[in-house]
């Protein structure tokens, strides 16, 4: 196998210390959001031992007054991007229109979402251990007029 060239392994080298320096900058003052560069926090904790869990869910009723999941398969917007906007949807809520709309492109024949609202249910946790119960609550709701 013949070496590679003074000129190629310089480049390399420059490249994978560029793409350190990225990594650890990300790490150091990035988000989540700089992902592939950014410090992967969401994985950096847990939550104490009898704290509900959190399962955020996105659902929608429409003209006939049906409830409808609006997960990434009716909506192709995936559920992390709906939790991770969580605080821009509660201070505007007419942004959930957003995914009335999404839904209505993918199911042009269905009946229109009328309301569409992010629920969060809180499973009961006890010394680690799921109780069995679980509580609803509605976080934020938008209805069209």
């Amino acid at each position: 196998m013949d070496a590679l060239p003074r000129r190629s392994r310089t480049l390399r080298v420059g490249l994978t210390l560029l793409a350190g320096a990225v990594l650890l900058a990300g790490t150091l003052w990035g988000q989540d959001d700089h992902f592939p560069f950014g410090p992967f926090r969401m994985y950096a904790g847990s939550n104490p031992p009898d704290d509900p869990a959190p399962d955020t869910r996105v659902e929608g009723v429409d003209a006939t007054g049906a409830v409808i999941g609006l997960g990434e398969d009716a909506t192709g917007i995936r559920r992390a991007e709906i939790e991770g906007q969580q605080g821009r949807y509660e201070a505007d809520p007419t942004l959930l229109r957003q995914v009335a709309d999404a839904y209505a492109e993918r199911h042009p024949d269905a009946p229109p979402i009328v309301e569409v609202r992010i629920v969060i249910r809180w499973y009961g946790i006890t010394d680690g251990r799921p109780t069995g119960n679980a509580v609803d609550e509605t976080v934020v709701r938008w209805q069209s007029s």
